[in-house]
């Protein structure tokens, strides 16, 4: 396991969209993630939010951006992942990253069809860009908290054995596996 650092995290919320870009309606999915994390994690995070349009070239480089130059441990996106032909995050987070985690993705849309049957339109994926996690959340504010709450337990694991920042999480809303061994 590679060693984790003792600093808070820094979160990149990288919001994908053509509209909330352009200015024609406001960010509602960015400010999703940020209540979550507040209400999830624990531990200080700096979060650094980002707006983006829809397409491979402007996500890959956000994404590259926000853990490159931004030291970020943890990136999560939303927006773009449905089967729309300018929903390219999918294939922007595949371009950023040098691994693949698709259990994130297989979660994600389990949790999601328990709640609607389109869910299975989703392409979301996650993968490894060096010491950060990337994960494509859905882009409708109100299935962000149900998808992000599926997979947080196993975000603060990964995120010890890339050698990111350590993450903790409030039990009572929900609890972190890390192995006995990991202590």
């Amino acid at each position: 396991m590679a060693e984790t650092t003792h600093r808070p995290a820094r979160i990149g919320i990288l919001t994908v969209s053509d509209r909330a870009s352009a200015g024609t309606y406001e960010d509602a999915s960015g400010p999703a993630i940020r209540a979550a994390l507040d209400e999830m994690l624990a531990t200080p995070f700096e979060p650094i939010a980002r707006l983006v349009p829809d397409g491979v070239e402007s996500v890959r480089a956000a994404i590259v951006a926000l853990v490159d130059a931004g030291g970020c441990d943890l990136v999560l996106t939303t927006g773009g992942t449905g089967p729309a032909p300018r929903d390219l995050t999918p294939e922007a987070t595949k371009a950023a990253c040098e691994k693949l985690l698709p259990g994130f993705g297989e979660l994600m849309r389990a949790k999601s069809l328990e709640r609607v049957p389109t869910a299975i339109l989703s392409r979301q994926t996650a993968g490894i860009r060096g010491r950060a996690l990337v994960i494509n959340l859905p882009g409708k504010p109100s299935s962000i908290r149900t998808t992000l709450l599926a997979v947080m337990p196993a975000v603060p694991y990964c995120l010890d054995l890339i050698g990111a920042a350590r993450i903790e999480t409030r039990p009572d809303v929900v609890t972190a596996f890390r192995p006995a061994s990991a202590g």
